[in-house]
């Protein structure tokens, strides 16, 4: 009983994540960055907006932490105080796999157990500070930067880029970010890479 159970759960993640809207026209794919240097790209980013996932919805002072592993898989810490900046600190941890032939600006995000989940480079500024992570689908994005806030100006030429990639903007959502940190989990970002 608790198989089929956990079998029904994993099933509905499943077309949760990769949509099962029969019938629904595909969209272009997206056309990924040229070329993303790993070693530049890994470190801290501060999630500054982005269309959620449901883990993600509610997320406060949410940051993305990439490790490069020996084996060239990429260690992903998301980390976030879900509900309210003084919510307890919540880690989720994904390995991702760099897609051969793709300049290192697409990824494959393994997720739990079954998950892969499509992750593109669908823009970054020359100098790595700041980076918008789309998919072909438009049903997520993230928009992060190195630092937790960015100009008026930044955030208005992101959601236009969005636009222009055919995403629905006013599904994007402003992720609260409120630094510096104090308490209990304010150095939390990142664990072993298993």
């Amino acid at each position: 009983m608790r198989v089929s159970r956990v079998l029904v759960a994993a099933v509905a993640l499943t077309l949760l994540a990769f949509g099962a809207g029969a019938g629904a026209e595909p969209l272009p794919a997206l056309q990924p960055v040229a070329h993303v240097d790993l070693q530049r790209y890994m470190g801290r980013w501060y999630v500054i907006a982005m269309i959620p996932t449901s883990v993600e919805r509610g997320a406060h002072d949410p940051v993305e932490t990439y490790r490069l592993n020996p084996d060239g898989t990429v260690c992903t810490w998301y980390r976030l105080r879900p509900g309210s900046l003084e919510a307890p600190v919540k880690l989720i941890h994904s390995t991702a796999s760099v897609v051969p032939g793709t300049g290192n600006a697409q990824w494959s995000v393994h997720m739990y157990w079954l998950l892969r989940l499509q992750y593109l480079v669908g823009w970054l500024q020359p100098d790595y500070s700041q980076v918008m992570v789309v998919r072909d689908k438009r049903d997520y994005l993230w928009y992060m930067a190195r630092t937790p806030q960015v100009s008026g100006a930044d955030y208005a030429a992101m959601l236009a880029r969005a636009k222009s990639m055919g995403y629905d903007v006013s599904k994007i959502v402003k992720a609260p970010q409120r630094w510096p940190e104090k308490g209990a989990g304010s150095e939390t970002f990142a664990g072993d890479c298993p």
